[in-house]
């Protein structure tokens, strides 16, 4: 089974104490007026600045936390929470670390009333589908990191959602390990068929893994534009990375970003300054809502 997405205007704010024991508190917003459509079976990849809410997306989809405004649809249905159709993989492993490889992936199907020998027939499978038959009785500091992302995978794929949402699973790990684990990803899409919405920094990253990628604004994050990538299935190219039509991709991105990375990095600056420096905070938040007044009126570029 695969499942398509809709956000539909999505805004989600947290609540901020203005300093200790003031009683004040402000919102933060981190994403606001979020559209996006991801068709069922696709790979999405989002890519933004730092901070600009791509993680706050994916626990939105993953029902960890609610919107303050919009909704997000899974296959027609409102998202109020997590769900069995709903697999996340993070970039820290969470493996425990008492249990083997094989213990860990049948973990999350203890609670489902999956019986034993159907638990156990489901984690060799899903361990082999993942690049790591033979491993089943290894306990994780027995495991490479990047074999420990693969029984991370492994547990998430092996109740079966519809949708895998991966929020930058490979950022902690050795290039040649994290092109390795890119191609094993795709080769399990291709195979299953998952909707999966893949979390990234990383610009090559991004082309080499989606179908479709979505830009972010700087705070609060908004798609900027949605780009389809027209790469073939990446496996049949030798040194696809290297090739003009991998550079052309990972260009427009960048072109894309580039802003909105210096926007970033401004509000970081002034983030630092005001907290040094509080005189003229007054000013600089009229500035910074005027800023924002004229990009909804379209008057400055992003």
């Amino acid at each position: 089974m695969t499942a398509s997405i809709s956000f539909r205007d999505v805004t989600k704010t947290f609540p901020v104490r203005e300093k200790a024991g003031s009683g004040r508190r402000t919102e933060f917003t981190a994403v606001q007026g979020v559209d996006l459509e991801v068709a069922a079976g696709e790979f999405t990849v989002l890519v933004g600045p730092s901070g600009c809410g791509k993680s706050t997306l994916l626990d939105l989809l993953g029902g960890l936390t609610q919107p303050s405004g919009g909704q997000i649809l899974v296959d027609g249905e409102p998202v109020t929470g997590p769900g069995l159709d709903r697999g996340i993989v993070f970039q820290q492993y969470a493996l425990l670390p008492w249990r083997t490889a094989q213990g860990n992936v049948e973990f999350g199907l203890e609670a489902t009333g999956v019986p034993r020998r159907r638990r156990a027939e489901r984690a060799r499978h899903y361990l082999d589908l993942v690049g790591l038959a033979g491993f089943e009785d290894r306990h994780p500091h027995e495991l490479s990191g990047g074999m420990k992302q693969r029984v991370a995978i492994a547990r998430s794929l092996a109740y079966d959602p519809d949708v895998l949402l991966m929020d930058e699973p490979f950022a902690a790990l050795d290039a040649q390990t994290r092109e390795s684990l890119q191609d094993e990803l795709l080769g399990i899409w291709e195979r299953t068929g998952k909707t999966i919405v893949f979390i990234t920094h990383g610009i090559e990253e991004a082309v080499y893994l989606g179908q479709r990628v979505a830009v972010l604004t700087s705070r609060p994050g908004r798609v900027k534009q949605v780009v389809p990538i027209d790469l073939g299935r990446r496996t049949d190219v030798a040194d696809l990375r290297s090739s003009p039509e991998f550079a052309h991709y990972r260009h427009r991105i960048w072109d894309l970003l580039h802003d909105e990375v210096a926007r970033a990095q401004e509000l970081e600056r002034a983030q630092r300054l005001e907290a040094a420096d509080p005189v003229g905070r007054a000013q600089r938040i009229e500035k910074a809502l005027q800023h924002d007044e004229a990009l909804e009126k379209g008057t400055v570029r992003a």
